[in-house]
């Protein structure tokens, strides 16, 4: 094998998270890892490459905890729309995908986050009626050709959403029934056959592309199919992750379906473990983040999705003090529209200082960032590898041009990451010792080209929309009243997601 080549960065200042500090370090790099971050003047072989980095705050590639590559495609399509909505709109905002579609989906995505200094994302990736291994190496050859790295979990279920929520079924009408019949999901064995194919053959590895499991929403899975779903990632050693308690109506749905919280419940079945993810999490209650905190399962918190759909606003405070990992998310671009990871931050701080007058329980920066880089990479299970700038782990690194206005002046690199940048400071993004972006430019894809795409990707599905947009206007009717009348029922705990009201026994 060839040797490693080696990479010198000088002259720029490496962010230190708890210090609030970036004083001036330069970075050897061998390969795709740090060997190295010194004083200014480091010592590097004569044959490196030198990078300047002056001008420039050097931080550690943001992770996002929780998207959907198919969303990219349907970004802006919807608002004022809650989860319930979004759910029942899938078919018309998702369906009739190609392979070539969930190719271009989840390009555009990717490319969107490594612009916005992403380097690596958990991608809950949905295909219908179920996961192909085909599409799956689709959806993953699109992070390996931009260069980004992806924990790529297929999102299933096999119980409708219509047969998932109790009640809503015997609210449609017979002909409403009928039609939503044609939305049946493939049966469970079906499903994971094509998981454990995708997973046999899984080629993308060495480009940092993995797989994971993702049972959607608890109660959308059969029992059998959930055990399933731990089986397979037990065989082939992935992740999990699941929405779970993302809406009130998804709580109040356990509780009559189980008797018990989601978590609860998926405790029981033995899927809580330190490689279970939950997404959102907004209502979760104490006694749910003292059981993921003592199991060692993470949260990848998504404020600008539970916002936007009106879940509510999850405690962040409450995982944290509970030791669970805490991770942030993006969620899809179908429900939050863009993928800024920096937006997401600052939602983070910004949900938990509304929350309440106790300024010891608001979330500071230094917790935000920690969350959006170590906490994410953990929830990836990469948090040996990613989400930091320390020697050993992989050179992942966003460059922030220190010249725009978002950093003059420049007072505290870490509050200014959280509250100040947007991502319109992202100069230059290196993922494994090799740029990805350069000068604001992406350096992998020509968007340009990906634009033109899209353009015809989006006549085409257009123009194929009139019946499921048809069907989801007669749908919205139904589910948009019937599931708000379920939400407004008293929880045991009743909150408007996370705040102070926690029962904590």
């Amino acid at each position: 094998m060839a040797k490693a080549a080696m990479t010198v960065v000088r002259g720029g200042r490496v962010l230190d998270i708890k210090r609030h500090a970036a004083p001036k370090a330069d970075i050897l790099i061998k390969g795709d890892t740090i060997l190295e971050i010194g004083k200014p003047g480091l010592a590097a072989p004569a044959t490196a490459t030198l990078i300047d980095a002056r001008d420039r705050l050097l931080q550690p590639g943001l992770v996002n905890g929780h998207t959907h590559s198919h969303g990219n495609l349907a970004k802006g399509m919807m608002d004022r729309i809650t989860l319930e909505l979004l759910l029942t709109a899938s078919p018309y905002m998702s369906g009739a995908r190609t392979l070539e579609d969930k190719y271009l989906s989840s390009l555009i995505g990717a490319a969107e986050m490594v612009l916005k200094g992403c380097t690596a994302a958990y991608d809950l990736a949905a295909e219908f009626p179920m996961p192909t291994a085909e599409g799956l190496a689709a959806i993953g050859q699109a992070y390996a050709d931009i260069g980004m790295r992806a924990t790529l979990a297929p999102m299933v279920a096999d119980t409708s959403f219509f047969e998932a929520i109790p009640g809503l079924m015997e609210r449609l009408s017979p002909a409403l029934q009928k039609e939503v019949e044609r939305y049946r999901l493939a049966p469970y064995k079906a499903s994971v056959s094509q998981m454990k194919k995708a997973l046999h053959g899984w080629k993308l590895g060495s480009k940092g592309v993995h797989l994971a499991v993702a049972p959607t929403i608890p109660h959308h899975c059969s029992r059998e199919f959930l055990l399933a779903c731990l089986k397979l990632s037990k065989d082939y050693g992935t992740g999990l992750h699941s929405h779970v308690a993302e809406s009130k109506v998804q709580v109040i749905a356990g509780y009559q379906l189980y008797g018990s919280s989601l978590t609860a419940y998926m405790d029981s079945l033995g899927l809580i473990g330190p490689d279970f993810t939950v997404a959102h999490g907004v209502w979760l209650d104490g006694d749910d983040m003292k059981l993921l905190g003592d199991r060692g399962a993470s949260v990848s918190h998504n404020p600008g999705s539970n916002m936007l759909l009106g879940n509510g606003m999850a405690d962040m405070r409450g995982m944290l003090d509970a030791k669970v990992n805490v991770g942030i998310g993006t969620d899809g671009a179908s429900c939050s529209d863009n993928q800024n990871m920096y937006e997401n931050m600052r939602l983070a701080s910004m949900v938990s200082k509304v929350q309440g007058p106790d300024r010891q329980n608001w979330i500071s920066t230094d917790e935000a960032l920690q969350a959006a880089t170590a906490g994410s990479a953990q929830a990836l299970g990469l948090g040996d590898r990613i989400g930091k700038l320390e020697a050993g782990y992989k050179a992942d690194i966003v460059f922030l041009d220190l010249g725009h206005v978002n950093w003059i002046p420049f007072n505290d690199p870490t509050n200014q990451i959280v509250h100040t940048e947007d991502g319109s400071a992202v100069h230059s993004v290196m993922i494994g010792g090799r740029m990805v972006v350069e000068n604001r430019k992406l350096l992998t894809v020509d968007l340009a080209q990906i634009a033109k795409q899209a353009e015809k990707a989006r006549e085409r599905l257009a123009r194929g929309r009139g019946p499921a947009k048809a069907l989801y206007d007669r749908l919205e009717k139904v589910v948009g009243t019937f599931c708000p009348g379920l939400a407004k029922q008293p929880l045991h705990i009743d909150r408007f997601g996370g705040g102070h009201h926690h029962a904590h026994h």
